[in-house]
């Protein structure tokens, strides 16, 4: 590393309430040689607020490959950069990977300014197990291929944090609902920090009905934080599936009986579906209805 190479700093900034942000972000941001914004006019708005008059460049995923050799030679020369996403801290679900990685091979100084980000306020507010959380960022917005994921996550110990867009959610709570079951705890965080801020709290199938009913509900940005797979609970529930879907279906199609079991046991409806159907067709070893 060059004696005389500039460092770059990876800057917090609020996710709403512009009061958010740290005496020393605020410094930082006054004093670098430039400032890499996801968006320039967006961070534009707070550099108002705080009367910081650094330049600013557009750095996005569109531009950030293109444009990392040049911030590396820069730095190299001895200018110091600030990298800041529109809200929040930066990587974490926003660009600067490719960045990050050029300025790491090429041995250059990289210091973090710390302050707020959108995952850890929800999951902080969630009333759910933080000792161990996993990260899931945002689902892919087509169908199959959420459904896909989440099915990857069923067995997930860990309390999950998604990031999901209003338009997206109640498609997203409807998924987690036939992965997860709907008694699976989960809380809903939106505009964390501003004047509309929302927090609710119950089981994915609470959030499903809410989602439905409540226009409010999809608007604004969504932290979706949501309980992991209980080790201890679920092989009971497994275990009295097959006992609830017989007594069910004794009653009703195999259709309903399975997605009142799901919803009482919190397995998948499929599962469910697969036992009473197969007793609707006389297969089960056990006693016929009496």
């Amino acid at each position: 590393m060059p004696e005389s190479a500039g460092k770059l700093y990876i800057v917090a900034t609020p996710i709403g309430n512009l009061d958010d942000l740290s005496p020393r972000a605020r410094q930082i941001l006054d004093t670098v040689d430039a400032v890499l914004c996801e968006d320039t006019r967006h961070s534009g708005q707070m550099f108002a607020r705080f009367g910081i008059t650094t330049r600013r460049i557009s750095f996005h995923e569109h531009n950030e490959e293109g444009r990392a050799a040049s911030i590396v030679e820069r730095l190299v020369a001895g200018e110091s950069f600030a990298l800041v996403s529109d809200a929040g801290t930066p990587l974490i679900s926003d660009p600067g990977y490719r960045l990050l990685a050029a300025v790491r091979a090429a041995d250059l100084p990289v210091s973090p300014v710390p302050g707020p980000c959108a995952a850890i306020a929800g999951l902080s507010v969630a009333g759910l197990p933080t000792d161990r959380f996993c990260f899931e960022g945002f689902l892919p917005p087509r169908a199959a291929a959420r459904r896909k994921r989440l099915a990857a996550l069923v067995s997930e110990p860990r309390t999950l944090v998604f990031y999901e867009s209003g338009r997206r959610v109640a498609d997203t709570l409807s998924d987690m609902i036939g992965a997860f079951g709907e008694r699976r705890p989960a809380t809903l965080a939106r505009e964390l920090t501003k004047a509309f801020e929302s927090i609710y709290r119950g089981n994915l199938g609470d959030l499903g009905a809410r989602s439905r009913a409540d226009p409010d509900f999809s608007r604004g940005e969504i932290v979706l934080v949501v309980a992991g797979n209980d080790d201890a609970a679920m092989p009971q529930a497994t275990a009295g599936l097959e006992q609830i879907v017989t007594l069910l279906v004794r009653e009703l199609p195999a259709s309903r009986a399975a997605r009142i079991a799901a919803a009482i046991t919190g397995c998948k409806r499929a599962e469910a579906y697969a036992i009473a159907a197969k007793l609707d067709r006389g297969e089960s070893g056990g006693e016929g209805p009496v």
